[in-house]
């Protein structure tokens, strides 16, 4: 029953796959539908449309597939950042190992597997019907010698793929210092953010920044940007916004409608001219912005941080890395973000409300964890036909369909939880940005880690070890038992696991062409929203939501490749599908945002370590349970080597994407010497941190040029 299921989910998913491929591959070729699907070009003005019927248009084109095939590594630096690069590397790295590994699995392993004992037993007329098992390494006689070929496939995929991870590790460093080296001056390289800043009786913050830093950096000190509460000042001009769009919408519209009816509910009363009145209202926003503008200058509504700039990022550097003060919980120093990247609405006015915020998001990342276990038994129970029929026992004689229990089986409990699964991403950046990050780029490096590691212990171990919370907590509480109970439990989910590749992996990777999730969302916004509420942007792609996908295939792949080896030709096709896929979305659709040079590598280091590690767990239970003598003893050091290997590659490599060296600073910093550019540079340097929010703003065409705060807001 679970290899009819699982070839029944692997069925839909198929055709799935190349239906999206089929549709895709025509609606690309409508220029009347382009903005639908690539709206990065139709952004930069690349949409041509024809109002005339070509049925070439209706025959599917492979082009797209050629054109992101043939796109180089530069190219894609070129557009879409060093960001997208590392993103396209974790996939090339995934399918590097995966092909090794399929190589072993299917080639050696796999075999062994099926010509065990339990091939005695099997009706090869019913093939379909039967267990996954036989597939396993539980179909290899216990105590047979067969089992250290899986023992050596073990040490032989380790030793690759930490080779792989030495490579890549030093590649992605390697690219980093170099798009360093490569890029223009940017401000955050001459700028840190300092909180915690302590003010003096009679004093305000700019103050006493102006003072501390002309004092202890008086050789090195620019100038410095006080950062303001501007939340109130924000609504004011998102409204403002919305207003304006309305009022263009309307006055370039002949056919909107722009009278009504001065009673309450329009239908009785004079006319009134909506144009007069909405421009009335904009001057009305504009004043008030203002004022508001004038109101937040003031020393009163001074946040205890600021931006301070130096003029060399030697200096800059320097200054973050030392403590500033005799009291460490004061003028704290970070690295500050680029201007665009900065996330305003949120900092932490004090030492005490960030860790306070840091344990708000460690509770709720503790109940969501909790409460997520319900749908991941509620799919387990799924799996199970005579546990459903006991829950639901109304449903037995529907049941009974061949068809329907495939796809209840095979099909459905992955797809349930892969629905389940699209609202983590977000509410883990929402949990992000309350910790006080200051940037969207550590808000969405934060919520990748947290989506991680909540899809590993609610998809891997909370189906793995399926049952009441209590028992889970047994498991974690009794460390001697969990190698021997993964050895048992892990091999058992196999056929979910590949059923769950196939679902969440296949479908989601191939409906990222036609990006059916933001689709439906935004038809489910048009009847509450206006559509000139909303202003079109390119999308960036969530990383915090695609890289915790790949790195948990990944960790799948390396705990099954010698459990079984099946699963390895579905995780290569999902592999190849994105690579293809991501590739024509990083040229066509997605636009980036902000740029962290490679950061969100030393995540995928970390990941595949600790699927190593696990594997080598699951590897010492296994073959503990097969009575294999000495092989449990003989894998004890291979995680122990595995955990030295990452501590060199952590002091190796990892201070590079924490921090630039002195050497790289200084050799940059002595190139610009020689740039007549960077005097005009440092002194822009003096409003690059200004808050968006209180720049001038006009949108009224009777502001009679007063566009600007009643007093700056500038801080030098």
């Amino acid at each position: 029953m679970l290899v009819s299921a699982l070839l029944t989910s692997v069925g839909i998913n198929t055709g799935l796959c190349f239906l999206f491929f089929i549709l895709y591959s025509v609606l690309r070729r409508q220029p009347s539908n382009y903005e639908v699907y690539i709206p990065r070009q139709v952004a930069e003005g690349k949409s041509n449309k024809r109002s005339y019927f070509n049925l070439e248009r209706l025959i599917p084109s492979p082009g797209w597939v050629k054109k992101a095939w043939k796109l180089s590594e530069e190219e894609l630096l070129s557009i879409s950042g060093l960001d997208a690069v590392v993103f396209m590397r974790i996939i090339i790295f995934s399918l590097r190992v995966f092909a090794f590994a399929g190589v072993i699995g299917v080639f050696i392993l796999l075999p062994l597997n099926c010509t065990g004992d339990q091939l005695e037993d099997i009706d090869f007329v019913d093939f379909s019907n039967n267990s996954l098992d036989v597939f396993t390494i539980s179909n290899v006689n216990n105590g047979s010698n067969r089992l250290w070929v899986h023992f050596c496939a073990v040490y032989v995929v380790t030793i690759f793929v930490c080779f792989l991870l030495y490579y890549e590790y030093k590649n992605v460093s390697s690219k980093r210092i170099a798009y360093f080296y490569a890029s223009k001056p940017q401000p955050h390289q001459f700028t840190i953010l300092v909180r915690s800043i302590p003010v003096s009786a009679g004093s305000s913050v700019s103050d006493s920044v102006e003072r501390f830093f002309r004092e202890y950096h008086p050789s090195t000190y620019l100038c410095h940007m006080v950062i303001r509460r501007t939340n109130k000042l924000r609504n004011l001009i998102n409204d403002s916004k919305k207003l304006y769009r309305r009022l263009i919408h309307m006055q370039a519209d002949p056919a909107q409608q722009k009278y009504k009816r001065s009673s309450r509910f329009g239908l009785f009363g004079r006319k009134v001219d909506l144009v007069d009145q909405y421009e009335k209202r904009l001057e009305d926003l504009e004043e008030n912005v203002r004022f508001e503008q004038s109101e937040v200058s003031l020393a009163g509504e001074e946040v205890r941080a600021a931006f301070v700039s130096f003029n060399s990022r030697y200096a800059a550097a320097t200054a973050f890395h030392l403590q500033q003060g005799i009291n460490p919980t004061q003028w704290l120093t970070e690295e500050a973000p680029p201007p665009d990247d900065v996330y305003w609405p949120f900092f932490s006015s004090s030492f005490m409300r960030r860790w306070i915020s840091r344990l708000v998001v460690i509770v709720s990342c503790i109940l969501l964890t909790i409460l997520f276990l319900i749908p991941v038994l509620v799919v387990q129970g799924l799996t199970n036909l005579s546990q459903l029929e006991g829950w639901f026992p109304f449903l037995k004689s529907i049941l009974t369909l061949t068809f329907v229990s495939q796809v209840i089986t095979g099909y459905l409990p992955s797809l349930i939880l892969q629905l389940f699964l699209k609202i983590v991403p977000p509410i883990m950046e929402f949990l992000s940005s309350l910790q006080g990050y200051i940037s969207h780029s550590a808000i969405e490096r934060s919520a990748c880690n947290k989506v991680l590691w909540f899809t590993i212990w609610n998809i891997f171990f909370a189906t793995v070890f399926s049952g009441s919370v209590l028992y889970q907590v047994s498991i974690v509480l009794d460390p001697k038992n969990i190698p021997a109970k993964l050895g048992v439990a892990v091999p058992a989910q196999a056929s979910f696991f590949i059923a769950y590749v196939v679902t969440s992996g296949w479908t989601s990777t191939s409906s990222e062409l036609f990006r059916i999730i933001p689709f439906i969302w935004s038809l489910m916004k048009r009847p509450f929203v206006r559509d000139t509420d909303e202003e079109f942007e390119v999308p960036s792609i969530p990383y915090h939501r695609d890289i915790p996908r790949i790195l948990f295939f990944g960790l799948l792949g390396i705990t099954y490749f010698f459990l079984a080896p099946l699963i390895l030709p579905f995780l290569l096709i999902y592999l190849c599908l994105a690579y293809i896929i991501f590739r024509n979305q990083f040229l066509n659709v997605y636009a980036p945002k902000y740029e962290t040079a490679g950061k969100f590598w030393p995540i995928v280091h970390n990941s595949m370590i600790f699927s190593l590690v696990l594997m080598h767990c699951i590897a010492v239970g296994i073959f503990t349970v097969k009575k294999l003598s000495l092989a449990p003893t003989l894998i004890v050091p291979l995680p122990i080597l595995t955990l030295l290997f990452n501590e060199y590659c952590r002091k190796r490599f990892l201070p590079m994407f924490v921090a630039y060296s002195a050497e790289t600073l200084i050799k940059k910093d002595r190139e610009d010497q020689n740039d007549p550019s960077m005097s005009e540079f440092l002194d822009k340097l003096v409003t690059a941190y200004q808050d968006p929010a209180l720049m001038p703003i006009q949108y009224s065409v009777h502001s009679d040029g007063l566009n600007s705060p009643l007093i700056s807001s500038a801080e030098v």
